[in-house]
């Protein structure tokens, strides 16, 4: 590994709303898929490297607290576009009893979906100068359709000049103008990328068939690593060689699963970026999405977490 890294999460950030016990009432936090895994990424990497998130915001107050908030998770803002006639999308969690989480959107004026558009030209050339750069189904969707293309073309330039590639799921159909339009789009970034992060129920939502059939798909994608989430029953590589047989724990009570896949992959990536290896990177990617799903919200404290992520490392050497 380089001595020092600069990685781009390239995403929507929102204004996360949370229903309280009392009728009327709410907390706000700041979240979103992408957002979530630069958090985690960034907690998952030496101070030495460095975690930027791309997205566009807003002129008003909300988006300053935002970017403060962003800042004071260590995240690089340099890269975030401000767009004076936009807002920050806004989005509700609901949960059932098994901590199953439902969600209603507010995004149509999101200032993200306006990014990399200069006077109708498109424009990555913010993106040139970092070593990885991480989206989701979510990023690509938002963008307007000649947009989204013309990233995923620019994006295999960009690995051709030594730049990588790690593309989770988040499929949200809601978001995609077909389920043919998402396939192929999807399809297209899945071949290009390095590191895949893909769920299972994402996976078969979009694509349907089986386990099997997903694991297969990904085997085929030369030169690519990465995991497979599956919830409860923990991740597994997506190929089989690189499995290294271990076994993943459930977690201890689940409150909330909205985070429990952006914080694997931000756990994951940054495992792998230092270690080069897929069965670290998913176990500390299972450790990370277990003490997520223990806590409300998409952001756990970062005091809360490295104490649990400390027991639980604890634990494992000393069952080994």
């Amino acid at each position: 590994m380089k001595k020092t890294l600069k990685v781009a999460c390239v995403g929507e950030a929102l204004i996360e709303m949370i229903a309280q016990a009392i009728p009327g009432n709410a907390r706000l936090n700041v979240a979103g898929d992408t957002l979530n895994t630069a958090i985690y990424l960034r907690r998952a990497l030496p101070k030495s490297h460095s975690v930027h998130y791309v997205t566009g915001l807003g002129t008003d107050q909300m988006s300053d607290q935002m970017i403060e908030f962003m800042q004071s998770e260590g995240l690089e803002t340099s890269g975030i576009t401000r767009v004076a006639d936009r807002l920050p999308g806004l989005y509700s969690i609901s949960n059932d009893a098994s901590g199953e989480r439902s969600f209603a959107y507010w995004r149509e004026n999101s200032a993200a979906r306006s990014l990399f558009q200069e006077s109708g030209v498109c424009d990555f050339s913010a993106l040139e100068d970092y070593d990885l750069i991480y989206m989701s189904e979510i990023s690509l969707a938002i963008l307007p359709p000649p947009v989204r293309v013309s990233l995923l073309n620019w994006m295999g330039e960009y690995r051709e000049n030594g730049g990588q590639f790690a593309f989770d799921s988040n499929y949200r159909a809601k978001l995609w103008e077909s389920q043919t339009r998402a396939r192929e789009t999807v399809t297209q970034a899945w071949s290009l990328c390095d590191i895949a992060l893909p769920s299972l129920d994402d996976e078969i939502a979009l694509f349907g068939g089986t386990e099997t059939a997903v694991l297969r798909r990904f085997s085929e994608i030369e030169g690519c690593i990465g995991s497979l989430k599956r919830g409860e029953r923990g991740p597994i590589a997506i190929n089989a060689h690189q499995n290294g047989g271990q076994s993943f724990p459930k977690a201890s009570r689940v409150v909330d699963t909205t985070a429990a896949g952006d914080s694997f992959s931000g756990a994951f990536i940054g495992s792998y970026l230092q270690h080069g290896s897929v069965s670290k990177a998913m176990s500390l990617g299972h450790h990370y999405a277990s003490v997520v799903i223990e806590h409300h919200g998409a952001i756990v404290p970062k005091h809360t977490m490295e104490l649990r992520i400390d027991a639980m490392a604890a634990c494992s050497h000393g069952a080994n």
